[in-house]
């Protein structure tokens, strides 16, 4: 399976923001992650679409836009037009999936559903067909920099196994407390795409900590 890795932009210098895209523009990395936070989904409050455009000015890499926002329906086409590659909104979010992922697939660009830690994987069978992409999260969504929960390592395995038994192409991303340290364990789960922040944005080498990732 394929492997990539999509720094999570929550976790760079606000101030140098430019300078930090251009650093993993440059680096193994494939996406960017993008976390956009509304203060009521939930209590932070991130990005919005002229950052967005920013970044987007800024590097040649596919968006990861991660919406953890109420009522994503009301947004998703517009990140779209900002240069968004996937969007995923949270299951937790819209009594309206499917419309949702309609309004993705229809603006131009891939549609993913993140799933909060209390969340089985079973919510999404019905729904699994249509989606690109599942966003697991291995911590609460909200912040960035907190500790990853080992029991995501079976919420991946389990999606897995549902993934292969339908025989989709839905990539498997995992958000939270990502590092060299647990990379392996989440690739060998059956993930392909890790969202990393602190472990990037705080190391000495960034491009080396991706790279560590990537041949763990």
């Amino acid at each position: 399976m394929q492997r990539i890795i999509s720094p999570s932009m929550l976790s760079a210098d606000f101030g140098h923001l430019e300078r930090d895209t251009h650093m993993i523009d440059k680096s193994a990395a494939e996406w960017v992650h993008i976390d956009v936070m509304d203060g009521v989904f939930v209590p932070n409050i991130s990005f919005g679409f002229p950052v967005m455009k920013a970044i987007r000015k800024a590097t040649s890499k596919l968006l990861d836009v991660h919406l953890m926002i109420v009522d994503p329906e009301k947004y998703v086409t517009r990140f779209v037009e900002a240069g968004a590659g996937i969007v995923t909104f949270h299951y937790e979010a819209t009594l309206n999936a499917k419309g949702c992922i309609d309004m993705i697939h229809q603006a131009g660009a891939k549609a993913g559903i993140s799933i909060k830690p209390a969340t089985s994987v079973e919510v999404l069978r019905d729904i699994l067909p249509m989606l690109d992409l599942v966003l697991v999260m291995s911590v609460e969504p909200g912040f960035g920099g907190q500790a990853f929960m080992p029991e995501a390592i079976d919420k991946v395995a389990q999606l897995r196994a549902m993934i292969d038994q339908l025989g989709t192409n839905t990539i498997i991303e995992v958000d939270g407390g990502i590092s060299s340290r647990n990379s392996r364990l989440l690739f060998d789960a059956g993930a392909e795409a890790l969202v990393a922040g602190s472990s990037v944005f705080g190391a000495a080498n960034p491009a080396a900590e991706i790279e560590n990732m990537l041949q763990s």
